[in-house]
């Protein structure tokens, strides 16, 4: 028998924010990233969902080379780069664009005997994570100019504060240090994230590369998706398994740290966190049961947790439940379990089955991805 919980992806709902996307960054090209299998969401029909980008980028060679032999010509960006002579030649091969971040991938650059590689170079101006120090810029374009296995090169940094609500000095910060260090090139530049390309349009420059945003979720903590005209490509939905009543006194769920102040009337819904929903989220998170808003209640265990049915008499077993997405924003979800939307997206495990809209099944790569989860 298998389990009712499942991930609705709504593809229209990606084509569409992916158009919000070149509304807000009308004048760069689009870099699409996918990475962590489309921030859960399926790597190749989301590819095929956004074929209008102008590229994509992920972290994973594999996957990469997946996109490749799914017919995608786009430019295919691998984002932490290489680490060997062997992935070198696989770069080659499959006509895969790389970051270079560190002396290493730099020293296996040179003398490589391979050909027309598109290198973007990172440049660390402040959020000290990946990236070439910032005074390091002019011999290391030297060096990479001068190389016979470097075909173009394009500048890359990424900001550390970009999503913050109040505070812009460090972005402004950042900004200042790469346009001061590359102002007498004439490369071609990418900085901006989902965050970036909402609020900071002079970050477009040659290429933006938008995630979160393209999933239908807010980069700001503040803000919902719906806020910038996004829509939800996600819905985590599953039903009611059983049901429970309570009197006053009884406990709910391990640990009994919730316990009836009145008789009660409860669901079980098969979900837990072995399904990617928060362990942690308290009582009270929001919940919705056949599109009325409950909550939560006691803790979530690995595979279900408990809602209030207290008010909502005329729900019984199998109505359905949206644990967000569609009519419950992702973001409400996050807020409530002190987390963000990003971890709950990536953290959908291969057993939530995927059931794709209906509007793009058919077609092949979205065949070949559902079969590959």
């Amino acid at each position: 028998m298998q389990r009712p919980i499942k991930a609705y992806i709504d593809l229209p709902a990606l084509t569409h924010n992916l158009l919000i996307t070149r509304h807000y960054a009308p004048n760069a090209k689009i870099m699409a990233i996918i990475k962590a299998n489309a921030y859960g969401h399926g790597l190749l029909h989301t590819a095929h969902a956004l074929r209008n980008a102008d590229g994509f980028g992920l972290l994973e060679l594999e996957a990469a080379i997946c996109l490749r032999e799914a017919g995608f010509r786009h430019p295919i960006l691998l984002l932490e780069g290489f680490f060997s002579t062997r992935e070198l030649a696989l770069l080659e091969k499959y006509r895969l664009s790389t970051v270079i971040h560190h002396d290493e991938q730099l020293a296996m650059l040179t003398g490589c005997n391979h050909r027309e590689l598109d290198i973007f170079l990172k440049i660390n101006t402040g959020m000290n994570r990946l990236g070439f120090a910032s005074e390091r810029f002019p011999s290391i374009i030297k060096q990479l100019s001068g190389n016979p296995a470097v075909s173009q090169i394009t500048l890359m940094t990424h900001f550390a504060t970009a999503d913050g609500t109040t505070d812009n000095t460090q972005f402004h910060k950042q900004l200042q240090v790469f346009d001061q260090i590359t102002g007498l090139t004439a490369m071609p530049c990418t900085l901006a994230n989902s965050a970036a390309t909402i609020r900071y349009p002079e970050a477009h420059r040659d290429w933006v590369r938008p995630g979160l945003m393209l999933y239908g979720a807010s980069p700001f903590a503040a803000h919902r998706g719906e806020d910038f005209k996004l829509k939800p490509v996600m819905s985590l939905t599953s039903k009611i398994i059983a049901i429970q009543h309570l009197k006053q006194g009884d406990i709910v769920g391990y640990g009994g740290n919730f316990q009836t102040d009145r008789p009660m009337r409860i669901g079980i819904v098969a979900c837990g966190y072995a399904d990617g929903y928060p362990r942690h989220a308290p009582t009270g998170t929001p919940v919705l049961v056949n599109d009325l808003r409950s909550r939560l209640i006691g803790k979530v265990s690995m595979d279900m947790l408990a809602v209030d049915l207290t008010e909502l008499p005329n729900i019984s077993i199998n109505s359905t439940v949206t644990l967000w997405g569609n009519g419950l924003p992702v973001e409400d979800i996050a807020r409530a379990a002190d987390t963000i939307s990003y971890e709950l997206l990536c953290a959908l495990p291969t057993r939530v089955e995927l059931e794709i809209s209906q509007e793009e099944s058919q077609s092949s790569a979205t065949r070949i991805c559902v079969e590959s989860k």
